[in-house]
């Protein structure tokens, strides 16, 4: 994990499928620049899984670290075939090693089979318990394994029955893109608590549709030539061949519950996920946040890249003008060498600078969009002070995060989550800002949906679990428990 973000919480993954309709074109070319598009999602390790239409046999090459880090255009061009997907992984069930790096393959007498998945199984050690015993071997701790299994001990059923056997038995949240000897799949869980969306790309110069595509966000659809055409609906399952695009979907009418930090910090701005546009989402936050909690300033800044949006938001509410004051450098990251805690400490400065001329002697509003261990902000009020500021008031665009999550964030434990442990009031004083206001759990359901009845938040379409401890779906939970 890069310990330069490790004072956020982090999405597991993202994934990324095409299908073409013509067998000369590579499609793992088209996976690679998807995939550098969702890098965001998930920076520990990066894979592409190809079928070759030569050998109808599934290729796959991964490896920790960065998308830009794992592929050559010698490694793609190996990657023959005219359907693939790829996978770029932050961990949250499982180590991080090679070994749990995706998409999984499993090669049996039928065919092979690939699966890329981002999300989190609440009932994988059970399910994984009845492989094992059904004599079925894992080479790997992640609960993805689980899935690819799952779907190889069924596929004698016919693909359909497979699928629909397999989503049923898991449990949680999951996005998955399966790529199969004839079939590229997409399946999202009947909660829809992790994005995935379908794409098309443009007509060939004999006017034949050139194919599909299967992503975790439309930004990526975008950069590797497509054009985004819906989302993938909660408990649907979408079949694509060269024929057609079916769909089906394998559950009862549930609830919606889309996870809320997607529009808060995961998703991409540029990206639209059910409908909503996630940068004016951003906005709308800023500005609700502005009139619950406003305060006299001179300066409203966001902590960059994700506060600047609410931040824009919040200074057109308020009447505040919208400033840099705070720089990121974007070359620290994960090769950083930091070996103790006071190293770590002290790295933290190489990370943000403070613009001087533009905070000295002013009364600074600082916008992000949460706050989990708070090491960031009480650097950031530091930052702040050293170059002049003359008071520096926080206002986070998401409600304090008290909760563990377990559908696919990786949260700390929660005696670590410092607004879990402390008032408001207590831990402003622990910060060193001057005033420091959360954005309520309305104003957050109404910056996302405003026509949602944010009086019965439950009936909203959104999990709320890390907010308020209430789950889409029954975990098994302990006050103290890592995720």
């Amino acid at each position: 994990m890069n310990f330069f973000d490790d004072d956020k919480l982090h999405e597991e993954c993202g994934v990324f499928g095409v299908f073409l309709n013509n067998p000369e074109q590579n499609a793992a070319s088209f996976v690679y620049y998807g995939l550098f598009s969702l890098q965001h999602r998930g920076q520990e390790s990066a894979g592409i899984a190809a079928l070759s239409d030569e050998y109808l046999e599934v290729q796959v090459h991964k490896g920790m670290g960065l998308v830009g880090e794992n592929f050559t255009p010698e490694i793609l061009a190996a990657l023959k075939g005219s359907s693939a997907l790829g996978h770029v992984r932050y961990s949250t069930s499982g180590a991080s090693c090679p070994e749990n790096a995706q998409p999984f393959v499993s090669r049996f007498k039928l065919g092979s089979i690939a699966v890329a998945h981002n999300g989190n199984l609440t009932n994988a050690d059970v399910v994984r318990e009845l492989l094992e015993d059904a004599g079925i071997g894992f080479s790997s701790s992640s609960d993805s394994e689980v899935i690819v299994n799952l779907i190889a001990k069924n596929y004698k059923k016919g693909l359909e029955k497979a699928l629909t056997d397999t989503i049923k038995f898991i449990k949680g949240s999951y996005a998955l893109v399966i790529l199969t000897n004839e079939v590229l799949v997409g399946a999202r869980d009947p909660n829809g608590i992790r994005p995935l969306c379908l794409g098309k790309i443009g007509n060939d110069e004999n006017g034949k549709q050139g194919g599909w595509i299967l992503s975790s966000e439309s930004c990526a659809i975008e950069a590797a030539g497509g054009a985004y055409v819906r989302d993938i609906e909660p408990g649907e399952v979408v079949i694509i061949n060269r024929e057609q695009v079916l769909s089906f979907s394998f559950s009862e009418k549930t609830r919606r519950a889309v996870c809320s930090f997607e529009y808060v910090y995961f998703a991409r701005p540029d990206s639209v996920i059910d409908g909503i546009d996630v940068y004016s989402s951003r906005i709308r936050a800023g500005e609700i946040l502005g009139k619950e909690f406003a305060v006299a300033a001179d300066l409203v800044i966001g902590v960059p890249d994700s506060g600047v949006p609410a931040a824009i938001g919040y200074g057109r509410a308020t009447n505040t003008p919208f400033g840099m004051g705070i720089v990121k450098n974007k070359y620290v990251g994960r090769t950083f060498i930091a070996p103790g805690q006071t190293e770590r400490e002290r790295a933290v400065s190489l990370k943000h600078f403070a613009i001087r001329s533009e905070v000295n002697g002013r009364r600074i509003v600082l916008i992000d969009d949460s706050i989990v261990r708070g090491t960031t902000s009480r650097h950031l009020v530091s930052l702040l002070r050293n170059a002049g500021a003359r008071e520096v008031h926080i206002r986070i665009c998401s409600p304090p995060v008290r909760f563990p999550c377990y559908f696919g964030i990786d949260t700390p434990h929660r005696k670590d989550l410092i607004s879990n442990v402390n008032s408001a009031d207590a831990l402003c004083k622990s910060l060193g800002a001057d005033s420091l206001a959360f954005i309520s759990v309305k104003g957050l359901l109404e910056s996302i949906d405003a026509s949602c009845d944010t009086d019965n938040p439950g009936n909203c379409g959104y999990c709320l679990g890390c907010f308020t401890g209430e789950y889409p779906i029954a975990v098994s939970y302990k006050s103290d428990e890592a995720v």
